[in-house]
This record gives structure tokens, C-alpha cells and sequence, in this order.
């Protein structure tokens, strides 16, 4: 099987086409910018690249964006070539190809206000069926995108899958105020609760979605970290995360102290992966029962390639607070 990965030299991007080169498909990594990973240089906003690239392609994975830490360093019309035109030109020329399959990596952050809980109510319980509200211009392009998939399996009966993937990325908070009130660590193993998933698992959960593409047509998939949580204990989240963790987890805060970690106050919503754990027979390894089995046993809670690839650099600029300039009061 000949498969195409777009984005190759991102983070998901560099982990599918690693594991894929590991196995016995040919793998075709395509990005703008050069690396170990990518055999084709050039944009997806150029028809004529993407066409010579779609030649005889099973299978694409599309990975490519503009992403949210580039929201204030981007204008809206490069989301829109990037995230929108370039999808488009991808979906057309993979009709034209007679391709098997077309699995679209999207994000977590497209569902945007509609994860901001009511004052003093419970946090929000983030399955499929929640209805997106975006709140930047990348997660307006990226549910453009997921549309765009959505009607070309309606039109020409193209199988297409859509993953939105929550926090995946090694590095440092966008978000001054968890930087400067938790170390790196904490804060991550804090989000494998509630709202991150371990490259690993994305990638595994990619490849699984090749196999059901024919046979599920189209769907919408959270990709993240399975929560140890119900539904009741929605408004303790919001009160007293650490009392209602603590509960599930006897060993917890013994673990933490030893740390000198804490648990964010409160979780403000919960992504819910049932979905994708039924329909992709997906099952991802590293979750919060994970992460405190790993600090007792004083290993890396990470999974090897996520490792492996690492963090990324954005920008082609340092920013004076932060990786990457964030959005405020958002």
C-alpha cells in the first residue's frame, strides 16, 4: 500500500511516516519544509505538487496545517489557503487518484466556546455530539476542512475520517500562568486527566482508522487520552479536582507530594473517546493511571516516540513570553 503523509515534518506528521517506514508500506512524507522525513518539498496550495504527488496513492493521512500557535502570526488568508484550498486540493486530487482512503487529522480545539463551562456550573462533558463553536480562525478553517471531507464521501464516496486530537505536543504551555505556577511535568501529567493524548496513541489510532475507512464511510472521532471520570463527577471538577482525582486514585497525592506537584485547581471539561474506542477498536496505553505508575517507578511517562520526535520549532522568530505568542482571555 502506497500512503501519502502530509505534514511530514510535524510532530504527527514525523511519528506516522517513522512508523510507517518500519513497516511493509511505501510511505510517501510531504511538507514545505525538508527533513529526514519528507521525500516531496513543496505546498499543498499548489494543485500541480499535490497532483504528481497523489500518483498511485492508496491511502492519504493529512497532517499539514497552519496550526493555533500561528493564529497570531498569520493572517486569516493563510489559514484559509492552508487549512481550507489546500484540504480542497487534496480531497480532488485524491478522486481523481481512485484513493482508498482519506483520513484527516483535526483538533480538539474546533469544539472552542463550547467547552467553556456556566459560572459556578459543572465542566463540560466533550463528546461528538457537542456542537463546535470556534473561536479563532483555526478552528473556523479546521471545520471547514472537516466538511469539506464530509461532502466529498457524500458526493463521490470517498471514505474519509476525521480524528481531533487533543494536547499532544512536548513543549512548554502557551499559557503564562500554568508556566510560571507548574513545572512542565506537572502541568502535563495534569492534562492526561482530561484533555491530552500521547503521540503514540494518535499514531496508532491513524492507523487503525486506515483499516475501518472503507467500511465506516465517514465519521468523527475524539482522539485523546481515556478519562477516568462519569458524568457525576462533572461539577466536583469544577469545584475540587484533586478531592475527586484523589478518590479514583488512592495513590495519587502521596505520589504528587513526592513530586512537589500539584493538580490544577479545577478541570474546566472532559474529552470523551468512547467513539473511537468503539468504531476504530482503539486503545490507547498511556493514560493518568499510567503516568503515576511511571513517576513511581521513576520512568518517562512519554512514550518513546514521542520522544523521539520532540518538540518543534514554530517560528522562524524567539518570542519575548512563551513558545509562541498566545491568544489572551481566550
Amino acid at each position: 500500500m502506497k500512503i501519502l503523509v502530509t505534514g511530514s515534518t510535524g510532530h504527527l506528521g514525523e511519528a506516522l511516516v517513522r512508523t510507517l517506514q518500519a513497516s511493509e508500506h511505501e510511505v510517501i512524507g510531504l511538507d514545505m519544509l525538508p527533513s529526514p522525513f519528507t521525500s516531496r518539498v513543496g505546498s499543498i496550495v499548489d494543485r500541480d505538487f499535490v497532483r504528481q504527488s497523489m500518483q498511485g496513492v492508496n491511502v492519504v493521512l493529512h497532517t499539514a496545517t497552519l496550526h493555533k500557535p500561528h493564529v497570531l502570526t498569520h493572517s486569516f488568508q493563510d489559514f484559509i489557503d492552508t487549512n481550507i484550498s489546500g484540504t480542497n486540493n487534496l480531497l480532488e486530487e485524491a478522486v481523481q487518484a481512485g484513493v482508498e482512503a482519506f483520513i484527516f487529522t483535526s483538533t480538539t480545539s474546533t469544539f472552542g466556546d463550547a467547552m467553556k463551562p456556566l459560572p459556578g456550573g459543572p465542566a463540560t462533558w466533550i463528546t461528538e455530539a457537542v456542537n463546535p463553536i470556534p473561536k479563532n480562525i483555526y478552528g473556523v478553517t479546521k471545520i471547514a476542512a472537516e466538511n469539506l471531507c464530509k461532502l466529498f464521501h457524500q458526493r463521490y464516496n470517498l471514505p474519509c475520517l476525521i480524528l481531533r486530537t487533543s494536547r499532544f505536543f512536548l513543549e512548554a504551555d502557551d499559557q503564562e500562568n500554568t508556566r510560571t505556577q507548574f513545572v512542565d511535568r506537572n502541568a502535563k501529567a495534569n492534562e492526561f486527566l482530561y484533555r491530552r493524548v500521547d503521540l503514540a496513541d494518535i499514531v496508532d489510532a491513524h492507523l487503525l482508522a486506515i483499516t475501518k475507512a472503507k467500511a465506516l464511510g465517514f465519521g468523527r472521532y475524539i482522539i485523546s487520552a481515556t478519562a477516568p471520570f462519569s458524568e457525576a463527577d462533572l461539577l466536583d471538577l469544577q469545584k475540587n479536582a484533586h478531592d475527586v482525582v484523589r478518590g479514583i486514585f488512592p495513590d495519587f497525592a502521596e505520589i504528587y507530594a513526592q513530586q512537589n506537584w500539584a493538580m490544577f485547581p479545577s478541570l474546566d471539561r472532559v474529552y470523551v473517546n468512547e467513539l473511537a474506542r468503539r468504531d476504530l477498536g482503539w486503545q490507547p496505553k498511556y493514560d493518568f493511571r499510567h503516568v503515576l505508575d511511571s513517576i513511581k517507578t521513576g520512568a518517562d511517562f512519554f512514550s518513546p516516540l514521542a520522544r523521539q520526535v520532540g518538540s518543534k520549532v514554530y517560528h522562524d522568530q524567539a518570542f519575548e513570553k512563551g513558545p509562541y505568542p498566545a491568544e489572551q482571555g481566550k
